[in-house]
């Protein structure tokens, strides 16, 4: 059964705005940064924290991320490496963990095995771009809850409104909200484009809050997506942080303050 007292679901509870939600690839830049790089975050505020499953075909992800992808595999990660540095997170960091990746990788470890080890771990929710609707529904809801995972699906300008209100009835915690039809990665500023399309889904008073993601890299930026949403996710602009450090703990905090202001 799905927790009542989800992490996910007592953020949004407690903080009804300007949440902060901070992507990174495990194994990234080094393989053993991954925790220390979550620890990190939580110290310098953010809310939330997606860990970034590498994959070697990322289909979703712009030149910035697959870099930091390939690199990660290069360094050693995999899902099994992954899962066993994160035994004993939760004895540094409490805020809600999301595990981002491709379904591949989790089918080839073995889904429901991933699904039980995530739930030792305190892994909160999955986010995987290339389950479809039908197959979640039909093969993998029922496994998720069981072990306590909320599944966070993708929504973008040319999701009908349809797909939108049956993502909307099948979510838990937040809708992702993808900020233009591309991939990701740091771009200037929201475009009035997609300030029209934020304010079709705002006027569309969806059940779940929404995240806004893919070209959210500033303050500025973060701001803006804040007008629209309950919070922005923050990626590729994050990672070219991290391949550029000489201080992983000083610039992650710095970086992050820049953001939250």
């Amino acid at each position: 059964m799905l927790k009542t007292t989800h992490r996910i679901d007592q953020l949004f509870q407690q903080k009804e705005g300007n949440i902060l939600s901070v992507y990174y690839t495990a194994g990234f830049p080094q393989l053993d940064d991954t925790v220390r790089i979550a620890e990190y975050l939580q110290q310098a505020g953010a809310d939330l924290i997606e860990i970034g499953m590498p994959y070697s075909d990322p289909l979703a992800d712009g030149p910035t991320i697959q870099d930091s992808s390939q690199r990660a595999l290069d360094n050693g990660m995999s899902v099994k490496v992954l899962l066993e540095q994160l035994q004993g997170i939760r004895s540094t960091v409490d805020i809600p963990l999301i595990l981002m990746g491709y379904l591949n990788p989790v089918i080839q470890y073995g889904v429901e095995k991933f699904c039980e080890q995530c739930q030792q771990i305190g892994i909160d929710a999955l986010i995987i771009p290339d389950l479809p609707m039908r197959a979640y529904l039909d093969g993998y809801k029922e496994l998720f809850e069981s072990y306590g995972l909320y599944n966070i699906f993708l929504i973008t300008p040319q999701t009908s409104e349809e797909r939108i209100r049956l993502i909307d009835e099948h979510s838990h915690g937040f809708i992702y909200m993808v900020s233009s039809a591309s991939v990701t990665g740091a771009k200037g500023n929201i475009t009035k484009q997609q300030i029209a399309y934020f304010n079709r889904i705002q006027a569309m008073q969806l059940y779940h809050p929404q995240l806004i993601g893919f070209g959210i890299s500033n303050q500025e930026t973060f701001q803006q997506a804040c007008q629209y949403a309950q919070g922005a996710i923050i990626g590729s602009a994050f990672i070219k942080v991290l391949s550029e450090s000489k201080d992983l703990k000083k610039d992650i905090i710095g970086f992050v303050n820049s953001v939250t202001g």
